[in-house]
């Protein structure tokens, strides 16, 4: 299994509140989108991922209006 760092980045859509929760956290994990899937079980309307550099993973999940991002960084 490979090691991430994440970065979980949720909007916040209240009204006049431009600030955004941000989550770190390191897993372990051989497929990042599937790790995406399954802490999001039942939630999921649409999931999309790219791959910007060797070792990164971005995931962008539609959650009931709200696109919420996971930054996965291999260490």
């Amino acid at each position: 299994m490979k090691a991430y760092e994440v970065v979980r980045e949720i909007p916040n859509l209240c009204a006049n509140n431009q600030m955004r929760d941000v989550f770190f956290d390191e897993v372990e994990t051989d497929d990042p989108v599937e790790y995406v899937r399954s802490i999001m079980a039942g939630k999921i309307q649409e999931l999309t991922a790219d791959y910007p550099a060797p070792g990164r993973v971005n995931v962008y999940v539609n959650s009931a209006g709200t696109v919420q991002k996971f930054l996965f960084t291999e260490l």
